[in-house]
Protein backbone atom coordinates (compact mmCIF):
# COMPACT_ATOMS: atom_id res chain seq x y z
CA UNK A 1 0.00 0.00 0.00
CA UNK A 2 1.70 3.38 -0.92
CA UNK A 3 2.90 5.99 1.70
CA UNK A 4 1.71 8.94 1.69
CA UNK A 5 4.39 11.70 1.76
CA UNK A 6 4.57 13.96 5.08
CA UNK A 7 3.66 16.64 2.59
CA UNK A 8 0.54 15.29 2.07
CA UNK A 9 -0.09 14.49 5.54
CA UNK A 10 0.89 18.19 6.48
CA UNK A 11 -1.62 19.87 4.55
CA UNK A 12 -4.80 18.36 5.94
CA UNK A 13 -7.78 19.98 7.34
CA UNK A 14 -6.76 18.67 10.96
CA UNK A 15 -3.54 20.26 11.01
CA UNK A 16 -5.06 23.46 9.78
CA UNK A 17 -7.55 23.49 12.69
CA UNK A 18 -4.19 22.62 14.82
CA UNK A 19 -2.43 25.71 13.74
CA UNK A 20 -5.44 28.38 14.61
CA UNK A 21 -6.50 26.55 17.30
CA UNK A 22 -7.39 29.04 20.43
CA UNK A 23 -5.52 26.39 22.67
CA UNK A 24 -2.28 26.65 20.35
CA UNK A 25 -2.21 30.04 20.71
CA UNK A 26 -2.70 29.76 24.49
CA UNK A 27 -0.68 27.70 24.70
CA UNK A 28 2.55 29.39 22.77
CA UNK A 29 1.67 32.87 25.24
CA UNK A 30 1.55 30.14 28.12
CA UNK A 31 4.81 28.94 28.25
CA UNK A 32 6.45 32.74 26.99
CA UNK A 33 5.49 34.15 29.72
CA UNK A 34 5.80 31.52 32.00
CA UNK A 35 9.72 31.59 30.67
CA UNK A 36 10.05 35.24 31.02
CA UNK A 37 8.94 35.19 34.59
CA UNK A 38 11.75 33.07 35.13
CA UNK A 39 14.24 34.87 34.12
CA UNK A 40 14.58 33.96 30.48
CA UNK A 41 15.60 36.25 27.83
CA UNK A 42 12.51 37.47 25.67
CA UNK A 43 13.80 35.61 22.41
CA UNK A 44 14.17 32.58 24.13
CA UNK A 45 11.02 32.66 25.49
CA UNK A 46 8.97 33.53 22.88
CA UNK A 47 10.83 30.22 20.95
CA UNK A 48 10.11 28.12 23.86
CA UNK A 49 6.54 29.39 23.39
CA UNK A 50 6.97 28.46 19.17
CA UNK A 51 8.14 24.81 20.52
CA UNK A 52 5.62 24.34 22.47
CA UNK A 53 2.83 25.37 19.88
CA UNK A 54 4.79 23.69 17.32
CA UNK A 55 4.61 20.69 18.97
CA UNK A 56 0.78 20.58 19.33
CA UNK A 57 0.61 21.14 15.63
CA UNK A 58 3.16 18.31 15.28
CA UNK A 59 0.74 15.96 17.18
CA UNK A 60 -2.39 16.54 14.92
CA UNK A 61 0.20 15.65 12.06
CA UNK A 62 -1.66 12.00 10.86
CA UNK A 63 0.69 9.02 11.03
CA UNK A 64 1.22 6.89 7.99
CA UNK A 65 -0.68 3.81 8.38
CA UNK A 66 -0.38 1.99 4.92
CA UNK A 67 0.97 -0.73 6.59
CA UNK A 68 -1.61 -1.63 8.64
CA UNK A 69 0.17 -3.09 11.75
CA UNK A 70 -1.19 -6.45 13.09
CA UNK A 71 -3.24 -7.11 9.78
CA UNK A 72 -2.05 -10.27 8.22
CA UNK A 73 -4.94 -12.04 6.11
CA UNK A 74 -2.96 -15.08 5.42
CA UNK A 75 -3.75 -16.01 9.12
CA UNK A 76 -6.93 -16.37 8.21
CA UNK A 77 -8.98 -19.12 6.39
CA UNK A 78 -11.64 -18.33 3.45
CA UNK A 79 -13.55 -16.47 2.66
CA UNK A 80 -12.31 -14.46 5.87
CA UNK A 81 -8.86 -14.01 4.09
CA UNK A 82 -10.27 -12.71 0.53
CA UNK A 83 -12.60 -10.30 2.45
CA UNK A 84 -9.51 -8.59 4.22
CA UNK A 85 -7.36 -8.81 1.00
CA UNK A 86 -10.36 -7.24 -1.03
CA UNK A 87 -10.66 -4.23 2.01
CA UNK A 88 -6.93 -3.93 1.37
CA UNK A 89 -6.83 -3.56 -2.27
CA UNK A 90 -9.53 -1.44 -2.23
CA UNK A 91 -7.77 1.06 0.46
CA UNK A 92 -4.75 0.88 -1.93
CA UNK A 93 -6.31 1.71 -4.90
CA UNK A 94 -8.51 4.70 -2.96
CA UNK A 95 -4.84 6.02 -1.81
CA UNK A 96 -3.56 5.91 -5.27
CA UNK A 97 -6.35 8.05 -6.52
CA UNK A 98 -5.65 10.32 -3.81
CA UNK A 99 -1.97 10.69 -4.73
CA UNK A 100 -2.92 11.70 -8.26
CA UNK A 101 -4.98 14.51 -7.77
CA UNK A 102 -4.08 17.98 -7.86
CA UNK A 103 -3.19 19.25 -4.85
CA UNK A 104 -5.81 21.47 -3.71
CA UNK A 105 -9.39 21.47 -1.66
CA UNK A 106 -10.55 18.48 -3.53
CA UNK A 107 -7.23 16.22 -2.69
CA UNK A 108 -7.58 17.62 1.10
CA UNK A 109 -11.18 16.18 1.06
CA UNK A 110 -10.05 12.87 -0.10
CA UNK A 111 -6.84 12.13 2.30
CA UNK A 112 -9.15 12.98 5.20
CA UNK A 113 -11.90 10.33 3.61
CA UNK A 114 -8.81 7.84 3.17
CA UNK A 115 -8.17 8.31 6.90
CA UNK A 116 -11.65 7.38 7.98
CA UNK A 117 -11.29 4.30 5.42
CA UNK A 118 -8.42 3.12 7.46
CA UNK A 119 -10.30 2.29 10.70
CA UNK A 120 -13.12 0.53 8.77
CA UNK A 121 -10.18 -1.57 6.90
CA UNK A 122 -9.23 -2.36 10.48
CA UNK A 123 -12.98 -3.29 11.87
CA UNK A 124 -12.57 -5.78 8.28
CA UNK A 125 -9.76 -7.33 10.16
CA UNK A 126 -11.31 -7.55 13.25
CA UNK A 127 -14.46 -8.99 12.11
CA UNK A 128 -13.25 -11.52 9.65
CA UNK A 129 -10.46 -12.90 12.87
CA UNK A 130 -13.93 -13.52 14.43
CA UNK A 131 -15.56 -14.88 12.14
CA UNK A 132 -12.47 -17.47 11.44
CA UNK A 133 -12.92 -18.34 15.02
CA UNK A 134 -16.41 -18.82 15.14
CA UNK A 135 -15.65 -21.07 12.10
CA UNK A 136 -12.96 -23.11 14.26
CA UNK A 137 -15.04 -23.62 16.79
CA UNK A 138 -17.80 -25.08 15.10
CA UNK A 139 -15.31 -27.48 13.15
CA UNK A 140 -14.15 -28.65 16.74
CA UNK A 141 -18.10 -29.37 18.09
CA UNK A 142 -18.47 -32.13 15.66
CA UNK A 143 -22.36 -31.05 14.98
CA UNK A 144 -23.02 -33.88 12.28
CA UNK A 145 -22.38 -36.49 15.58
CA UNK A 146 -24.33 -34.56 17.90
CA UNK A 147 -27.45 -34.45 15.35
CA UNK A 148 -27.21 -38.00 14.56
CA UNK A 149 -27.05 -39.20 17.97
CA UNK A 150 -30.12 -36.59 18.77
CA UNK A 151 -32.42 -38.48 15.78
CA UNK A 152 -31.71 -42.38 17.04
CA UNK A 153 -32.37 -40.93 21.08
CA UNK A 154 -35.72 -39.74 19.78
CA UNK A 155 -36.47 -42.71 17.85
CA UNK A 156 -35.62 -44.40 20.67
CA UNK A 157 -37.97 -42.62 22.40
CA UNK A 158 -40.72 -42.90 20.03
CA UNK A 159 -40.02 -46.70 20.25
CA UNK A 160 -39.78 -47.93 23.65
CA UNK A 161 -40.97 -44.85 26.19
CA UNK A 162 -38.98 -41.96 27.60
CA UNK A 163 -37.06 -42.70 30.38
CA UNK A 164 -35.48 -39.62 32.82
CA UNK A 165 -31.85 -40.90 31.85
CA UNK A 166 -33.02 -40.51 27.77
CA UNK A 167 -34.67 -37.43 28.17
CA UNK A 168 -31.73 -36.00 30.12
CA UNK A 169 -29.81 -37.04 26.56
CA UNK A 170 -31.95 -35.58 24.33
CA UNK A 171 -32.07 -32.81 26.54
CA UNK A 172 -27.99 -32.47 26.13
CA UNK A 173 -28.17 -33.18 22.44
CA UNK A 174 -30.32 -30.72 21.75
CA UNK A 175 -28.22 -28.30 23.63
CA UNK A 176 -25.09 -28.75 21.50
CA UNK A 177 -27.14 -28.59 18.27
CA UNK A 178 -28.73 -25.53 19.53
CA UNK A 179 -25.61 -23.70 20.34
CA UNK A 180 -24.01 -24.72 16.81
CA UNK A 181 -26.79 -23.37 14.74
CA UNK A 182 -26.54 -19.69 16.84
CA UNK A 183 -23.06 -19.60 16.17
CA UNK A 184 -23.98 -20.82 12.23
CA UNK A 185 -26.20 -17.87 12.29
CA UNK A 186 -24.12 -15.20 13.59
CA UNK A 187 -21.14 -16.53 10.61
CA UNK A 188 -22.92 -16.56 8.29
CA UNK A 189 -24.63 -12.96 8.40
CA UNK A 190 -20.93 -11.83 8.74
CA UNK A 191 -20.00 -13.38 6.15
CA UNK A 192 -22.95 -11.75 3.69
CA UNK A 193 -22.77 -8.15 5.23
CA UNK A 194 -18.86 -8.45 4.90
CA UNK A 195 -19.01 -9.14 0.94
CA UNK A 196 -21.65 -6.74 0.79
CA UNK A 197 -19.14 -4.08 2.44
CA UNK A 198 -16.74 -5.11 0.21
CA UNK A 199 -18.71 -4.17 -2.80
CA UNK A 200 -19.28 -1.30 -1.63
CA UNK A 201 -16.17 -0.77 -1.09
CA UNK A 202 -14.79 -0.96 -4.66
CA UNK A 203 -17.74 1.26 -5.84
CA UNK A 204 -16.63 4.10 -3.64
CA UNK A 205 -13.07 3.94 -4.75
CA UNK A 206 -14.64 4.40 -8.75
CA UNK A 207 -17.14 7.11 -7.41
CA UNK A 208 -13.63 8.68 -5.72
CA UNK A 209 -11.80 9.16 -9.02
CA UNK A 210 -15.19 11.25 -10.63
CA UNK A 211 -14.48 13.17 -7.37
CA UNK A 212 -10.96 13.33 -8.28
CA UNK A 213 -11.47 15.15 -11.37
CA UNK A 214 -14.11 17.22 -10.13
CA UNK A 215 -17.13 15.03 -12.08
CA UNK A 216 -18.69 14.13 -9.08
CA UNK A 217 -20.02 15.98 -5.33
CA UNK A 218 -17.38 15.28 -2.53
CA UNK A 219 -19.92 15.92 -0.08
CA UNK A 220 -21.98 12.63 -1.39
CA UNK A 221 -18.99 10.40 -1.29
CA UNK A 222 -17.70 11.58 2.35
CA UNK A 223 -21.58 10.46 3.45
CA UNK A 224 -21.45 7.29 1.99
CA UNK A 225 -17.77 6.57 3.21
CA UNK A 226 -19.37 7.49 6.69
CA UNK A 227 -21.73 4.90 6.01
CA UNK A 228 -20.00 2.40 4.94
CA UNK A 229 -16.98 2.68 8.33
CA UNK A 230 -20.30 2.46 10.72
CA UNK A 231 -21.80 -0.35 9.30
CA UNK A 232 -18.23 -1.82 9.57
CA UNK A 233 -17.82 -0.36 12.52
CA UNK A 234 -21.16 -2.14 14.12
CA UNK A 235 -20.80 -5.38 12.91
CA UNK A 236 -17.37 -5.96 14.94
CA UNK A 237 -18.78 -4.53 18.11
CA UNK A 238 -21.75 -6.79 17.37
CA UNK A 239 -19.62 -10.04 16.92
CA UNK A 240 -17.63 -8.45 20.11
CA UNK A 241 -20.82 -8.51 22.22
CA UNK A 242 -21.63 -11.66 21.03
CA UNK A 243 -18.02 -13.27 21.99
CA UNK A 244 -18.01 -11.34 25.54
CA UNK A 245 -22.01 -13.02 26.07
CA UNK A 246 -20.75 -16.19 25.56
CA UNK A 247 -23.56 -18.84 24.25
CA UNK A 248 -26.82 -17.75 24.34
CA UNK A 249 -29.13 -19.89 26.59
CA UNK A 250 -31.52 -22.59 25.14
CA UNK A 251 -34.24 -21.93 26.92
CA UNK A 252 -37.19 -23.97 28.25
CA UNK A 253 -37.04 -27.60 26.60
CA UNK A 254 -40.71 -28.92 26.27
CA UNK A 255 -41.16 -32.02 27.87
CA UNK A 256 -41.22 -35.47 25.19
CA UNK A 257 -44.50 -36.40 24.26
CA UNK A 258 -45.12 -40.19 24.37
CA UNK A 259 -45.68 -41.53 20.78
CA UNK A 260 -49.12 -43.95 20.77
CA UNK A 261 -47.07 -46.45 20.04
CA UNK A 262 -46.03 -46.27 24.06
CA UNK A 263 -49.56 -45.83 25.32
CA UNK A 264 -51.39 -48.60 27.02
CA UNK A 265 -53.55 -50.90 24.25
CA UNK A 266 -56.65 -49.37 23.79
CA UNK A 267 -60.10 -51.06 25.92
CA UNK A 268 -62.42 -53.47 24.03
CA UNK A 269 -65.47 -51.90 22.81
CA UNK A 270 -69.09 -53.52 23.99
CA UNK A 271 -70.41 -54.47 27.18
CA UNK A 272 -67.26 -56.27 29.25
CA UNK A 273 -68.23 -59.46 30.07
CA UNK A 274 -68.72 -61.49 33.36
CA UNK A 275 -65.56 -63.06 34.83
CA UNK A 276 -65.73 -66.95 34.75
CA UNK A 277 -66.11 -68.96 37.69
CA UNK A 278 -64.94 -72.05 38.66
CA UNK A 279 -67.70 -74.78 37.89
CA UNK A 280 -69.85 -76.04 40.97
CA UNK A 281 -71.63 -79.45 41.56
CA UNK A 282 -75.10 -79.42 41.06
CA UNK A 283 -76.28 -79.17 44.67
CA UNK A 284 -78.96 -82.23 45.90
CA UNK A 285 -82.85 -81.87 45.46
CA UNK A 286 -83.97 -80.13 48.86
CA UNK A 287 -85.52 -82.72 50.86
CA UNK A 288 -89.42 -81.85 53.24
CA UNK A 289 -90.11 -83.05 56.34
CA UNK A 290 -91.94 -85.03 57.28
CA UNK A 291 -91.89 -86.94 53.10
CA UNK A 292 -94.74 -87.00 51.09
CA UNK A 293 -97.11 -90.19 50.76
Amino acid sequence: MPKRSFRDRFFTPKVARAIMSPLGIVLFGVVGAGAILTGIAIPAALGLGAAAWAGKVALAVPRDKSSAPGIDAFALSEPWRSYVQGAQTAKARFDRVVEGTSTGPIKERLATMSERLESGIEDCWKIASRGDDIDAALANLNTPQARLELAEARQQARQYGSSPALDATIQSLEAQVASAQRMEAVSVDARERLRLLDARLDELVARGTEVSVGAADSGLLDHDINDVVDELESLRQALEVTSASGPMSTGTTAMPQRSPASKSAPLPSGPIPAPQSAPQSTPPEQQTWPPSP
